[in-house]
């Protein structure tokens, strides 16, 4: 009778733990909305960090102090939201492997920015990352389409948009470390590489079309500001990276509303 009474209650705390996960996350119907929302995990790991800097920084254009903390509940509850939609093994013990480092990072980004900390949170959040990055590598493979990789490479354009600028508002800290710059160069690579890719899609939309090119325009600031050694400006990268962050996002959801 025990042991009758032990299982019960641990189905009921399961069950009340899946009904709080659903209640305060967004609801997943569809694949192609999952590599979306897990896309935007990738970027929220950098728009994190961008914060993270602009807060130490003292520079409070965009509100960093503000945007810090809702992008800290959008990150958990979309991976509250991914774990109740996923029904695939291999792609379930990624997500929980994004949870657990999820669980160690989250009180670190709630504290007070430090300077002497900033290296440690840019390598916490570059883990995080990566692990994320595979977590949606896991979703796309399981739509067994070209599609499913254009919605990730689309998805992903939002990421490279914060790491740019979050890696620009690290040289304006004045966080010395020579990795830096090397990953601004390959970041920046891969996102005109990507740019050009998408462009030539067939899943192309005179919409979708439009906002490419607004994109890449808004880009440009980026290759400008790059090369600067003396002037830099964080208000004009932090507008700039969230103008293209909307317009992929947009882009991103145009992409993943033709696989209904």
């Amino acid at each position: 009778m025990r042991i009758h009474l032990i299982v019960c209650s641990f189905k009921t705390v399961a069950i009340l733990l899946l009904f709080s996960i659903s209640l305060y996350s967004i609801e997943i119907h569809t694949l192609s909305q999952a590599i979306d929302v897990a896309g935007k995990q990738r970027m929220y790991t950098q728009r994190m960090l961008k914060d993270y800097a602009m807060i130490g920084l003292e520079n409070h254009f965009g509100n960093p102090q503000k945007d810090i903390l809702e992008t800290i509940d959008n990150f958990e509850n979309h991976l509250n939201a991914l774990i109740v939609f996923n029904s695939e093994v291999k792609t379930e013990k990624r997500l929980l492997v994004v949870k657990k480092i999820w669980d160690s990072i989250k009180p670190l980004l709630e504290q007070t920015p430090q300077k002497k900390r900033a290296i440690k949170m840019q390598k916490d959040l570059e883990i995080l990352l990566k692990q994320s990055n595979s977590a949606v590598t896991y979703f796309a493979k399981q739509t067994h389409k070209e599609s499913g990789e254009i919605i990730n490479i689309s998805g992903r354009q939002r990421m490279l948009s914060q790491r740019m600028a979050s890696l620009y508002m690290y040289k304006v800290w004045g966080i010395n470390d020579p990795q830096f710059q090397i990953k601004m160069q390959d970041a920046m690579r891969l996102f005109s590489e990507t740019h050009k890719r998408l462009q030539k899609s067939t899943m192309n939309t005179d919409e979708i079309e439009t906002l490419l090119v607004k994109v890449g325009k808004y880009f440009k600031f980026f290759e400008i500001m790059n090369q600067s050694r003396t002037k830099f400006i964080p208000a004009l990268i932090y507008k700039k990276s969230n103008e293209i962050l909307r317009d992929m996002n947009t882009v991103t959801g145009l992409y993943a509303k033709q696989e209904k």
